[in-house]
């Protein structure tokens, strides 16, 4: 969407992306780990878009902190000190998570206290971190400075860095690498099962959807900019009922539907269980089940986009059907 109406693009990522090359990107291959790599990587940029994080219900928790939580920093630290004007960030509505359910929230619900994975409690420090980092004065010569100093040297303006978060809700649609091949996979297996009634509803948000968000944000980002320190949910018009929409997605894949119930309470004890199991051997792998699955399976999770629309503009684009048949276009070539 940046190429296309016209921006010079930089990515910053493990590997090159030959297809967003031959559209003149330019790809810097890095660890966001590296601040050194980060810091090269943010030069001569007006505008960063933070969506680097390791996502996932299983790992050891060290990683998730030193990639989601220390390479935030990184990123933070990159953009004082090459002036960068604003800094969007791709937060989670799981920061918000605390096992109950959540119907039609909205950004006045606190961060959680209790997070029964790494990924969520990493982006949660994350996340504060950005909102922290709104209106910092940017970095000279890798050391803060007065505000006298630094009008001195760059004239009777100081520069600020101008940061938002935005919380997309399970990210779908055409080249997901997790969400649909992740179930598709489970459900060929014979290994998928609806956990709880089956009732739950739950935001989504399309992959135009939420690409469109970010660059809204960015662009009405800046020092007294209303989403100037400010998190934001986004996600498709309205939510659907979870396991309706993914026996939908399974019949127009020719799929089997999932029919096999597991109450919540079981899944939850058989997750706690597995999850000790599992930490006693690194050699096992990923637990099929764990007690954060069991609730992100079970219990209603959706979000009011209002804040967003009202802030910067945002307004789902793509519906459920029209994404619908987007995906299983993709997905049947």
């Amino acid at each position: 969407m940046l190429v296309e109406r016209g921006d010079r693009v930089r990515v910053f990522g493990r590997s090159s992306y030959p297809r967003l090359e031959r559209v003149g990107v330019e790809c810097m291959v890095g660890d966001i780990r590296d601040s050194q790599a980060v810091n090269q990587a943010a030069r001569h940029v007006d505008t960063v878009f933070h969506v680097a994080a390791l996502a996932g219900v299983w790992g050891p928790r060290r990683t998730f902190f030193e990639i989601n939580s220390r390479g935030t920093a990184n990123v933070i630290q990159a953009c004082l000190l090459n002036r960068v004007q604003k800094l969007v960030y791709t937060s989670t509505p799981s920061v918000v998570f605390n096992g109950r359910d959540i119907v039609e929230g909205d950004e006045e619900l606190p961060h959680a206290t209790r997070f029964l994975a790494a990924y969520p409690a990493s982006k949660s420090v994350a996340e504060k971190m950005v909102i922290e980092a709104n209106g910092w004065e940017s970095v000279v010569e890798e050391k803060r400075l007065a505000e006298s100093e630094i009008k001195q040297r760059h004239g009777s303006t100081v520069h600020r860095l101008s940061t938002c978060a935005l919380r997309p809700h399970l990210i779908w649609g055409p080249g997901d690498p997790h969400l649909v091949p992740r179930l598709i996979r489970m459900v060929e297996a014979g290994r998928l099962k609806c956990v709880g009634g089956g009732a739950n509803r739950v935001s989504l948000t399309y992959i135009d959807n939420a690409a469109r968000a970010h660059l809204l944000a960015a662009d009405a980002l800046a020092p007294d900019a209303a989403n100037a320190g400010q998190a934001y949910f986004i996600n498709d018009r309205e939510p659907v009922v979870l396991w309706d929409w993914i026996n939908d997605l399974f019949r127009r894949l020719r799929l089997p539907p999932v029919k096999r119930k597991l109450p919540f309470r079981l899944a939850y004890a058989v997750g706690a269980g597995l999850e000790l199991v599992y930490h006693l051997s690194s050699r096992l792998g990923e637990p099929p089940m764990t007690r954060f699955v069991a609730e992100q399976m079970a219990k209603s999770h959706s979000f009011s986009w209002r804040k967003a629309a009202r802030d910067f503009g945002y307004e789902p684009l793509v519906d459920n059907e029209s994404g619908l048949r987007k995906l299983v276009e993709a997905l049947n070539k």
